[in-house]
């Protein structure tokens, strides 16, 4: 039987940051990259992962990845992920961080140690993302259903994808995000794997990473991709009963959302791509899992 993460796991000393980028903003990530660089404690090693597009001169020190190809989100992550060894091995933890983000605070990494020393079972660490010049945070940035206070930490279900902390003990033992999903829901993935695997998820809004207010439409494929990485979501981790439970709520709420014509075509057939491909390996979690997951506020159905 295996042993519980209390009894397995160690404080994450040494720190990694992956840092995805399509060569757009080279400005902005050298910015990031210098934060990384000033934060306190030992030294954050850092890997650029270059996804399908070419990396810009970076400091001395910094590795680079660059991909041939666009391989979505959480594939281009997976290959920042293996540039440290297998599973990320040689680092305790990863921060994974949005290229145009930064770390307003020195103690950022600090923090992240700290969080992890103190709780062996804390498996992720989810940022608190703010906008630069107002300071605001956005509600779809605050990973629960309670989210008019972004002030207030807590444990939570999922995590934000571009500003957050992962024990590579987690990645090892319950593999890393889904390359097929490209774009979107790949966090919640792997949130609801580790969950299920017994780890613990952390909100911290002490963990600030600065990142303009953008909204997530403005990229051309969102409302497919959404739709359909929802599906596959279910698909591959919810009890067989759960399933059209879970996508039945969140069709009524996109319909009830009253999208436009345009997004709600694209979203009915991410739907429908979603019930028609293939969805990957079908693990479904424990009841107890879910029943873990209504007890934090977030039953598998909404």
């Amino acid at each position: 039987m295996a042993q519980p993460p209390a009894e397995r796991s160690a404080p994450a000393g040494k720190l990694g940051a992956v840092i995805l980028t399509m060569g757009n903003r080279p400005e902005e990530l050298r910015a990031l990259l210098d934060s990384v660089a000033k934060q306190d404690g030992d030294r954050v090693e850092v890997v650029v992962v270059g996804n399908g597009a070419p990396l810009p001169e970076l400091p001395e020190g910094v590795r680079t990845v660059e991909l041939p190809e666009n391989l979505g989100i959480p594939g281009g992550r997976n290959v920042g992920i293996e540039a440290f060894g297998p599973s990320g091995a040689e680092v305790d933890a990863l921060l994974f961080l949005d290229d145009d983000g930064l770390l307003p605070g020195g103690d950022t990494a600090e923090l992240v140690r700290e969080a992890f020393a103190a709780d062996p079972r804390l498996g992720i660490i989810s940022f608190r993302i703010a906008d630069p010049e107002t300071g605001e945070t956005q509600r779809r940035h605050v990973p629960r259903l309670r989210a008019a206070d972004p002030l207030r930490s807590s444990r939570v279900t999922t995590f934000l994808g571009g500003a957050n902390a992962v024990r590579t003990k987690v990645i090892a033992e319950v593999g890393g995000l889904p390359d097929e999903f490209f774009y979107a829901h790949e966090e919640t993935d792997l949130a609801w794997r580790a969950l299920d695997a017994g780890w613990s998820i952390d909100y911290r809004a002490d963990m600030v990473l600065h990142h303009p207010t953008t909204a997530p439409s403005r990229h051309a494929v969102y409302h497919r991709m959404v739709a359909r990485n929802r599906v596959w979501l279910a698909r591959r981790n919810l009890p067989a009963l759960l399933v059209p439970v879970y996508l039945g709520v969140w069709l009524l709420l996109t319909l009830a959302r009253r999208p436009s014509r345009p997004a709600l075509r694209a979203w009915l057939g991410g739907f429908k791509e979603g019930w028609t491909t293939s969805c990957g390996a079908r693990r479904p979690m424990r009841w107890r899992t879910v029943w873990r997951l209504t007890r934090l506020g977030r039953p598998p159905v909404i």
